[in-house]
């Protein structure tokens, strides 16, 4: 359907606030760190939704949205199914990269690095954590797998809740990822497109530099 609307002309001028390098912490994960803090206190819709890039066994780049479910010093945490799509490509290619947006803040991080499983152990904590009905649709969902139709997926559901009741437990082809990263780039919006990008690299030692890029 055609749209008398042209997007073209779709745009926001920025300008809350600025990032100079002498405000940045010298470890870009406790910067994230800070970030993340702010948008959580200013009650922003999921404020740990990232987009999580990754690339299949023919070379085709892949993205979709999931939360973040830890942030240390070792990098960023997610949990899904090693069998679904993302897990599928992931086993085939452990580079990825990440995006969170921050829109109200005018803010953007980037990161790019390696991902591997967490320790079985850090699983099987974060598991009985989630509500009932998503521990038992981890059971319930083959996830990425083509399904008849929706009854089936419901049946599925009713299935594992007969069978584990109240206390599923973790299974064994659902856990989580760590992202190690390898670079950190920190997005803040400017007047006339002129933004600030601060990037992290991570060098041969374990330090970190850090360099302003062109907006």
């Amino acid at each position: 359907m055609a749209s008398n609307f042209d997007i073209a002309h779709l745009r926001e001028e920025y300008g809350q606030r600025g990032l100079l390098e002498g405000e940045l912490d010298p470890d870009p994960l406790r910067q994230f760190q800070k970030w993340l803090a702010e948008a959580i206190a200013q009650q922003l819709l999921e404020p740990n939704a990232m987009t999580l890039a990754t690339v299949d066994a023919t070379d085709q780049p892949w993205s979709r949205t999931v939360l973040l479910k830890g942030c240390d010093l070792r990098g960023f945490s997610f949990f899904t199914n090693y069998e679904s799509a993302k897990g599928r490509q992931l086993a085939h290619e452990t580079r990825c990269a990440l995006t969170f947006r921050w829109g109200e803040l005018e803010r953007q991080v980037n990161v790019t690095g390696r991902v591997e499983k967490v320790p079985r152990a850090e699983t099987e904590a974060y598991f009985p954590k989630r509500p009932l009905a998503s521990r038992l649709g981890a059971w319930a969902s083959r996830q990425s797998d083509v399904l008849a139709d929706r009854a089936a997926l419901e049946k599925n559901f009713e299935e594992a809740k007969a069978r584990f009741g109240e206390n599923p437990p973790a299974p064994e082809h659902w856990g989580g990822y760590i992202v190690r990263p390898a670079t950190i780039e920190f997005w803040q919006g400017r007047s006339s497109r002129l933004h600030d990008r601060l990037r992290y690299t991570r060098l041969a030692d374990g330090a970190w530099k850090i360099e302003r890029l062109a907006p």
